[in-house]
């Protein structure tokens, strides 16, 4: 596994001295993994394709989760990764409600009037948004934790429970897949690097 982020200082604790602290009853140590992880968990279900509120329920469920199996994490050093396998799992579950709840627009009344809630982000960023939303689940999901969360292809095939290779080329695929649709776009890779 790689090394913690670079996010954690060397006087904060590791994830495993926290787990075996929680586990013997430290309960308040818990809140080190919460803020180590939170916005990394909250940009991982984020790029799965889920809305801000829902994206924000499962960090918060994912956590809740951890902290109520805890002892099921086989490896305290390897949190990280089991705390994303937590919320993969919650992602693809609500994924799966959100396809069978979901209604087409063409079913709305004067859906057209709708305000768009992302008009104030930039260009770039709605371009890449929609991007990745192109890409099916399997490549965008690899490439995020590739790119965005910092795994290595073998964490990403344990999480994914996919072979290395086929990690690899579902990143390399993501990645050509992003810079072609971005220079249709007019976003060129000397401008605009990813």
């Amino acid at each position: 596994m790689t090394a913690a982020p670079a996010s954690i200082r060397s006087h904060e604790p590791a994830d495993a001295q926290v787990v075996v602290r929680v586990l013997n009853g430290d309960h308040q140590a818990y809140g080190h993994l919460v803020h180590r992880y939170q916005d990394a968990i909250y940009r991982h279900a984020r790029g799965m394709g889920l809305d801000h509120d829902t994206c924000l329920d499962l960090v918060q469920d994912s956590f809740v989760k951890a902290f109520d199996r805890l002892e099921e994490c086989r490896d305290a050093a390897h949190y990280r990764a089991w705390l994303y396998r937590i919320c993969r799992n919650l992602c693809l579950d609500e994924l799966r409600n959100v396809r069978r709840l979901s209604v087409p627009m063409s079913m709305i009344d004067d859906a057209d009037l709708i305000e768009d809630p992302g008009g104030a982000a930039n260009d770039l960023t709605l371009t890449l948004r929609a991007a990745l939303g192109r890409l099916p689940d399997e490549m965008r999901e690899s490439f995020l934790l590739k790119h965005d969360a910092g795994y290595t292809y073998d964490e990403i095939a344990e999480l994914t429970n996919a072979s290395p290779s086929a990690v690899k080329m579902r990143v390399h695929r993501a990645r050509e897949a992003l810079r072609e649709f971005l220079g249709e776009q007019g976003f060129h890779a000397g401008r605009n690097p990813m």
